[in-house]
């Protein structure tokens, strides 16, 4: 394999980080019930706030640290206006979207195109020297390494634990958890907080890595929907959603090695819906039953395991509050 297509794997896994950070802290959101929506404008928001502070404290672990935090609070507040104000969470978090979006482009804008710090690529070694893998998976920043362990923390944590076992059963039937002594609500709201936390990194990375640097209008805008459409894709699992993050980013890559190229004659529209439209198709099939009578024809053992981890179905108290009383 030359160097250019090992470039190009290795981008492909540098610029999908973020999507894979941002759309893990919507799983686990999502998975104890509450839906933040704020997605796209608190990774705009958390982006300009993350390179703001490390631009002025020299720092990027301080714009790490206050990214995050902005992601967090902006999903406590979908937290708190659905659990204590009982106010529909959806419209919640579209209202903030907007606002955080707003917000970041007027705050952001002395330091649109400033040069601040930024993080850089630390190859692991021994790692970065294994064929093919090295090159593309282990010559990258720490956020990406943090990524990987992200993904499998998050798998081990939800079906591997007691803890994660309380925090599905609290999306999927709060009512029965409770009775169990599981403190439904102040769950939510750790775990909100966490997934927003996530959230917050995911515009930092952008900011402070993959498009290091803060412009108005934000380069990263949109990017909030698809990592929202990612968990839906990925079935509200780790594996799932990576793999759907990765997708995402190498989709983007060709379509950018296409418009480059003189032979390839495919309108930049078409390229840039292949995603979309590869996600439709996936999640046709599989609520249509296809997939299921595809599976058929694999051994009983195989078809249990592809079953899991093609499924699809949300949390079944995604969206509902639950009141004690």
């Amino acid at each position: 394999m030359n160097e250019e297509t090992l470039n190009i794997l290795s981008s492909i896994i540098a610029n999908a980080t973020p999507l894979v950070i941002a759309s893990i802290g919507e799983t686990i959101t999502e998975r104890v019930g509450v839906v933040n929506l704020s997605l796209d404008g608190s990774i705009i928001l958390s982006a300009m706030i993350g390179f703001a502070a490390a631009y002025v404290s020299g720092n990027v672990i301080v714009g790490l640290l206050a990214a995050m935090l902005v992601g967090a609070l902006v999903a406590l507040i979908i937290a708190a206006a659905g659990i204590e104000l009982k106010q529909d969470q959806v419209a919640i978090g579209f209202v903030l979207t907007l606002l955080c979006a707003d917000l970041a482009q007027f705050l952001g804008d002395p330091y649109a195109r400033q040069p601040g710090p930024q993080i850089l690529k630390t190859p692991i070694p021994f790692l970065q020297d294994i064929p093919l893998l090295g090159p593309i998976f282990f010559k990258q920043t720490l956020l990406v390494y943090f990524s990987y362990i992200l993904v499998l923390g998050t798998w081990y944590w939800l079906f591997r634990t007691r803890q994660g076992l309380a925090l599905r059963a609290v999306g999927e039937r709060p009512t029965t958890a409770f009775a169990r002594g599981t403190k439904v609500n102040r769950l939510r709201y750790i775990y909100v907080g966490v997934g927003g936390s996530l959230v917050g990194l995911a515009g930092a990375a952008y900011s402070l890595s993959v498009k290091a640097g803060w412009t108005t209008p934000p380069s990263m805008a949109g990017d909030g929907w698809i990592a929202l459409a990612i968990v839906i894709f990925g079935g509200w699992h780790p594996f799932r959603v990576v793999l759907g993050a990765y997708l995402f980013a190498a989709l983007r890559a060709f379509a950018t090695v296409a418009q480059r190229s003189a032979t390839l004659n495919i309108p930049v529209v078409i390229l840039n819906g292949i995603p979309w439209v590869l996600m439709i198709v996936t999640l046709v099939l599989v609520s249509s039953g296809t997939i299921e009578r595809l599976l058929l024809v694999l051994p009983r053992p195989a078809q249990k395991f592809m079953r899991n981890f093609l499924r699809s179905d949300p949390p079944a108290a995604l969206g509902t509050r639950f009141d004690p009383e």
